[in-house]
């Protein structure tokens, strides 16, 4: 038995991704037979959130308190070192892989009652390969009867070819970053990236900045999406990540404070539909009454 449990390969082409029963994870994708995700092998376990799935919140909730409709909650410090709960709460559970094809598999999840989330959280993410690249379908359903908090997020880290992050060409569209204090934790202030080491709004090497930000105030396309890019110098491979309108921020990590090991090896480009905190500040938190439902739909495209 792998520590990821059960291993589903797709196959589209030249592309090829595995995905992972612990946490429906995405392990490794492949375009051509070039890594463009930092993962991890089959025999490792995931280590720095590498490719998981981070539901029902991305990112952290101080102290794991929050309060909902007048009742006072407290998860778990999953970050006893900072006093936060971090990264939700499905990252190490099992998933069913269902429905699965050549190019596309169903992971499917109930997060049932538990301290700190007494809640019914019904989770289905769909992952599929074309001719367009990887794409990632992220449903969530209320199967409880009182309304829930819920946000969500995922964990890749790319790579372009360079050694370390610190070569490659880094395009973010975003207007702001959250404030953030020691803990990891927005103080409520948004700060414009112009004029910042932080603005990459036109594309430039990432160099040696120390970056574990969360950026806001996406820009779109004309279709609704934001597109964050990744290129090497030479300009291929280049890699580019796709939030549709449900993601409204996008975390942005060099790696500096992982294993030495692992440090700037990767970027991580992290959709989230909410902020860090979101549990207490409200910042893009979505409440699902009874029954409704959500999706949030993000994707890679390579060339």
């Amino acid at each position: 038995m792998q520590p990821s449990g059960q291993q589903v390969e797709l196959v589209s082409g030249v592309q090829r991704a595995v995905i992972t029963e612990v946490g429906a994870g995405l392990r490794s994708y492949a375009v051509g037979g070039v890594d463009l995700l930092d993962g991890y092998a089959g025999d490792e376990m995931s280590t720095g959130g590498r490719g998981q799935l981070l539901i029902p919140w991305p990112n952290r909730i101080r102290d794991g308190r929050y309060e909902l409709g007048g009742t006072d909650h407290q998860t778990p410090l999953s970050e006893p070192e900072h006093g936060n709960a971090i990264h939700g709460l499905v990252r190490w559970a099992n998933w069913e892989l269902d429905q699965r094809g050549q190019d596309s598999v169903v992971a499917s999840h109930v997060l049932h009652p538990q301290i700190g989330y007494p809640f019914t959280l019904g989770l289905e993410v769909v992952y599929g390969l074309s001719g367009t690249g990887l794409r990632v379908a992220i449903t969530a359903t209320n199967l409880g009867s009182q309304p829930l908090p819920y946000g969500a997020g995922q964990h890749p880290y790319f790579t372009v070819g360079t050694e370390l992050v610190d070569p490659a060409v880094l395009c973010v569209p975003a207007g702001s970053v959250l404030e953030a204090d020691e803990r990891g934790i927005p103080t409520g202030r948004s700060l414009p990236v112009a004029g910042t080491e932080l603005d990459y709004r036109r594309a430039r090497p990432i160099g040696a900045a120390a970056v574990d930000s969360c950026y806001a105030d996406l820009e779109r396309d004309r279709d609704g999406v934001s597109r964050v890019a990744v290129a090497h110098p030479s300009g291929s491979p280049r890699v580019t990540v796709w939030m549709d309108a449900c993601f409204r921020f996008v975390m942005v990590f060099t790696g500096d404070t992982l294993e030495p090991a692992r440090r700037r090896r990767g970027l991580a480009v992290e959709p989230m539909t909410c902020a860090p905190d979101a549990f207490r500040s409200g910042a893009g938190l979505q409440i699902l009454e009874p029954g409704q439902q959500s999706t949030a739909i993000w994707g890679v495209t390579s060339g």
